[in-house]
């Protein structure tokens, strides 16, 4: 029987294996901390344990993972006080050169307000956190006009530098050991872009201002090649996932953009990623079946999550006979199936799941969710679910 390592490796490298690998996605890959008594950290809540413990002790592991210690524009990050004790302080302001953070508490949620001065213009944006639920959500965003994206392009490089830690990513490469692997977690320069905007401004902007949509993408490409050589450099022949383009798939963009805008500033890091022996994994959420080509056209080796319809337009069964031989396909059991199905029909989805992603010939398949559960409670149902997914993977002949 092969090790999780040697399973998950030889997945990505295309080459026979014993069975094949079952992954929970965020769980087993963030780094979280069930015995943190910290109020917002949900793991805390004993319907968690058996989940985390079931993904720590039969999942092939996948540590999700950012090489990022800090960057220049973030004041936090050079604080030396931890972010919980400025949450139990309530009201706490740290001062950058060009960038100030306001932490307050508001009606429970744990709020923050960054501005950043440019000349005389002044830019702002505001995420909140709620103690319930795993998630930031930004509730005003940085750009909100052309003129802010005409001032955001004026800032120095300087003010994108970032401080990298490829130490920390070869400690927990040792410490997962034969239960898995590292995978490096970073976004493309369109996630950078799009995520200052709100959807509709960035749509805006996108599709009517390409010539200045492009300059932003310019400029925030340059920090993101510079880390991922450095890193695919000094942590070599690991799994990458690049996340962000689906902000140019359908139903937001065209095709047409999606070539323009990731295929144009994404490629690079796979080159990058690949010239070092390593894997690139192509995230997009939604409706893929028309940048499938684009997606392998700029040299993927994986791509996740290939949801099913009705949140995606693909079948996995097709995905596997048209794109299997290039790609490694890690999918597409949907969360809310997992949170809302009866188990006796969610082992029917698994099943046939297994049977499409590794039937005739393929690079490989990965058994893996879209998401997982961020909220406080795990219910029964859900934990049986997931034990489904582990026990159909272990006695799966293919």
């Amino acid at each position: 029987m092969m090790t999780k390592r040697e399973r998950l490796m030889a997945t990505l490298r295309g080459e026979p294996v014993d069975r094949p690998a079952v992954n929970f996605y965020e769980i087993g890959g963030f780094d979280v901390n069930p015995s943190d008594p910290d109020e917002f950290n949900v793991y805390n809540d004993p319907s968690w344990r058996p989940l985390l413990q079931l993904a720590e002790q039969r999942s092939d592991l996948i540590r999700m993972r950012s090489a990022v210690r800090s960057r220049s524009w973030d004041p936090q990050s050079r604080a030396s006080v931890p972010a919980r004790q400025e949450r139990r302080a309530g009201t706490h302001d740290l001062q950058g050169d060009l960038t100030q953070i306001h932490h307050y508490v508001e009606d429970q949620w744990h709020c923050a307000r960054t501005t950043i001065r440019i000349g005389s213009r002044t830019l702002s944006s505001t995420t909140r956190r709620d103690p319930a639920v795993d998630t930031i959500w930004t509730t005003e965003h940085l750009l909100k006009s052309t003129d802010d994206l005409n001032a955001y392009l004026e800032l120095p490089d300087e003010f994108f530098a970032e401080a990298i830690d490829v130490a920390k990513l070869i400690e927990d490469d040792a410490k997962v050991g034969d239960r898995g692997i590292v995978m490096v977690d970073t976004e493309d320069p369109l996630c950078a872009a799009a995520s200052l905007f709100r959807m509709e401004d960035f749509l805006t902007v996108a599709l009517t201002e390409p010539a200045l949509f492009h300059q932003l993408l310019d400029k925030l490409s340059r920090p993101l090649y510079a880390r991922t050589e450095h890193v695919s450099e000094a942590f070599p022949e690991h799994l990458w996932r690049i996340y962000g383009p689906e902000y140019a798939a359908e139903p937001f963009l065209p095709p047409r953009l999606f070539k323009e805008y990731v295929v144009r500033y994404t490629e690079p890091m796979v080159r990058a990623i690949h010239k070092h022996g390593g894997f690139a994994r192509v995230h997009c959420h939604g409706r893929i079946g028309a940048i499938l080509d684009l997606i392998c056209e700029m040299g993927a080796d994986a791509t996740d999550p290939i949801e099913p319809p009705p949140h995606g337009d693909v079948i996995l069964d097709d995905v596997r006979r048209q794109y299997g031989e290039r790609l490694v396909l890690f999918g597409n059991i949907e969360l809310s199936d997992i949170e809302s199905m009866e188990p006796a029909e969610f082992e029917r989805v698994v099943a046939q799941t297994l049977a499409d992603g590794t039937r005739g010939q393929g690079r490989g398949f990965v058994l893996m969710p879209s998401a997982a559960p961020n909220g406080r409670q795990i219910t029964p149902r859900i934990l049986k679910n997931y034990e489904t997914m582990v026990r159909l993977v272990e006695s799966f002949h293919s």
